[in-house]
């Protein structure tokens, strides 16, 4: 029996449905529309307007990205470089939380699109704590991409922020979920929630390593290793995924490209647990939302909810 290993990536990758309203038979109903950056085809990705704009447009949960600030704020960026997006050069942690919220963080958008924005409407970088005084009872997905951030320090940001319920607001640690593509910031969320007595706790995904590996093994080799109890666990990965895999043999090893694609030999062996929540990432066009929907995922992340809006209207 041949053991696959998940090794060099080929394609980056950038999550979902609220946890309070999903439960073991969820995947039995349309998965649910999470916006992606709050719906980066839409409006300026990870902005308070994105945010509203995708809400408006029927979006049941949001995607957002996280950095933390030169004074360990947490603020809503995707790019290692602010120009990339923005008026501003560097790097989030170069700057203070309230500098960042000066950024225009809609120049390369406005650009891409040819808009010419109001110039009395600011829309700048936002903080976490913002974010969900904003948008008090949203359900959020909180993807760590913080290039720079020691796991530790970001950890307890995220919980001081989380733990700093406003209100007027739903309770942030039951409607939010943590996402990372590096296993140093959950394994700290992880100390962070072993230390902590107090409950809710810090929620996160599984790990995208274990996530992955476990679907190239099911997929290439048919085997199905995944824990068959019924705690709460949520998975995310690409409806189809290109890698690099090796494969290990007696005299060495052969290297090959493959497309990951979910399949109901996958879902089935993931449901092994009646509480797993299985969200796709990459889910804009009609042809893999319909895909989705017949392998019963909980959640699809979307670029643009504004399209999904009409995609399941034209479908009703």
């Amino acid at each position: 029996m041949r053991n696959y290993i998940m090794a060099t990536l080929l394609l980056s990758a950038t999550f979902i449905t609220n946890a309070n309203s999903v439960n073991s038979s969820t995947h039995l109903n349309p998965p649910q529309i999470i916006a992606h950056r709050g719906g980066t085809a839409d409006a300026p990705e990870n902005t308070i307007p994105a945010i509203k704009k995708a809400l408006d447009n029927g979006a049941d949960a949001i995607w957002i990205t996280l950095q933390l600030s030169k004074d360990n704020e947490l603020v809503l960026y995707r790019p290692s470089k602010l120009e990339e997006l923005t008026d501003m050069f560097g790097n989030v942690s170069d700057y203070s939380a309230k500098q960042l919220a000066q950024a225009n963080a809609s120049a390369d958008y406005n650009k891409k699109h040819n808009i010419h924005p109001n110039p009395k409407i600011h829309v700048g970088i936002p903080t976490l704590d913002e974010v969900l005084k904003t948008f008090p009872t949203t359900t959020f997905y909180l993807d760590i991409k913080s290039p720079d951030a020691p796991p530790a320090t970001l950890a307890q940001a995220l919980k001081t922020t989380l733990n700093a319920t406003t209100q007027g607001e739903k309770n942030r640690l039951s409607r939010t979920r943590v996402y990372s593509t590096d296993d140093n910031y959950l394994n700290a969320l992880d100390k962070i929630n072993q230390a902590s007595d107090s409950t809710p706790k810090i929620q996160r995904f599984e790990s995208r390593n274990v996530t992955r590996t476990q679907l190239a093994n099911i997929t290439m080799d048919h085997k199905c290793e995944l824990p068959a109890d019924d705690k709460e666990r949520w998975y995310g990965l690409e409806l189809h995924r290109k890698v690099e895999v090796v494969e290990k043999f007696t005299l060495g090893e052969g290297r090959s490209n493959a497309v990951l694609s979910w399949d109901k030999e996958a879902v089935d062996c993931f449901r092994k647990n009646k509480n797993a929540h299985i969200i796709f990432f990459g889910i804009n066009t009609p042809e893999d939302y319909k895909k989705a929907k017949e392998l019963g995922a909980n959640g699809v992340m979307v670029d643009s909810p504004a399209l999904f809006k009409k995609i399941i209207n034209d479908n009703k």
